[in-house]
């Protein structure tokens, strides 16, 4: 009797070592109860959301992602950044983003109809200011289409981002910019192409009545509600209706700036004021040419209501609004 029990004492150790030594990706993945809150959180948005719907993720997308979310919030922690919650619309704007990027085997900041990452938020109806890494890869041979495949090349191009070196690591800066509270993620895997796309979102800021386009000459607003902060300082960018690019083109650009050499309009903090009501602004815009107009508005916590000198240095915009406007 005791020879047979210390046997199976024996095997039962000898399974309970193996089990500790074995890859985690080989055993169960056990879900914690933060997971699950947070797939159930994101799917109630996911469904919620109507805006680009065509590239809606499902579950599965969706758990990847909430999964990569916690590999970027672990290097902002690194950094003392705070941790950023993921974004649904920006998420399908990057997922438009890497399918177009993966289809015509291109890599870059811009798409196929000439537009940088700030016309393509705000097209699809987002107005706070956005600011993109992109990564891609490809192979001679197919890629093994899977979850873990997935999970493993988003990792991989994530920590890239990570390990750029100054002055050449404008992505890991952007990962770890601490004004950053929300993230797109975008990802595509087909045949030979792989894309992964995040997409920083800054959002202090509620907007309301701002109008897709007008046309020159006539008068219009934007409204907008402030959280405990004044604004600042607005300026509007103008910039040509862009045209098509194609894939080598866009290849061979690199970086993007996140302004236009032709500033059209600015508006100082004790001008703004005077459109104040409450946390309510309300600020008059009209334009006297054709053109995309692009919006960057900054907050501060005091209110400057005098006129005195003003530097958005260390400052991050708070707006993307982009206004087409046609003759």
């Amino acid at each position: 009797m005791f020879k047979r029990t210390w046997k199976q004492i024996k095997i039962f150790a000898i399974l309970i070592i193996i089990l500790i030594c074995l890859p985690h990706s080989i055993l169960p993945h056990r879900v914690s109860t933060t997971e699950k809150d947070d797939l159930e959180k994101y799917k109630k948005l996911n469904e919620i959301e109507q805006r680009l719907i065509e590239f809606k993720d499902n579950d599965e997308a969706l758990n990847l992602k909430i999964d990569q979310l916690d590999e970027i919030n672990k290097s902002r922690n690194r950094y003392n950044a705070a941790p950023v919650s993921l974004d649904i619309l920006a998420s399908r704007v990057a997922n438009k983003m890497c399918k177009e990027a993966a289809d015509n085997a291109y890599i870059g900041h811009w798409d196929l109809a000439g537009e940088e990452p700030y016309l393509r938020y705000a097209f699809a109806g987002g107005h706070d200011h956005v600011s993109e890494n992109a990564y891609g890869e490809w192979s001679s041979d197919n890629y093994f289409i899977s979850s873990q495949t997935i999970v493993s090349m988003m990792k991989s191009g994530h920590n890239k981002f990570m390990a750029e070196r100054s002055p050449n690591n404008g992505h890991k800066e952007n990962i770890i910019n601490k004004a950053h509270n929300f993230v797109g993620i975008g990802f595509y895997l087909s045949g030979k192409q792989f894309r992964y796309y995040e997409e920083f979102i800054d959002r202090y800021l509620e907007f309301e009545n701002i109008p897709e386009s007008m046309n020159a000459g006539s008068a219009g607003s934007i409204t907008i509600r402030t959280n405990g902060s004044f604004l600042f300082y607005m300026i509007v960018y103008r910039e040509k209706f862009p045209n098509r690019l194609t894939p080598a083109e866009i290849s061979r650009r690199g970086s993007y700036a996140d302004f236009t050499p032709e500033i059209y309009k600015v508006m100082p903090a004790w001008e703004l004021a005077r459109y104040r009501n409450g946390n309510i602004y309300v600020i008059p815009l009209s334009f006297s040419k054709e053109g995309l107009y692009y919006i960057q508005l900054y907050s501060d916590r005091k209110e400057i209501t005098n006129a005195t000198s003003l530097n958005t240095k260390g400052k991050n915009p708070e707006s993307g609004i982009v206004i087409k406007v046609s003759k």
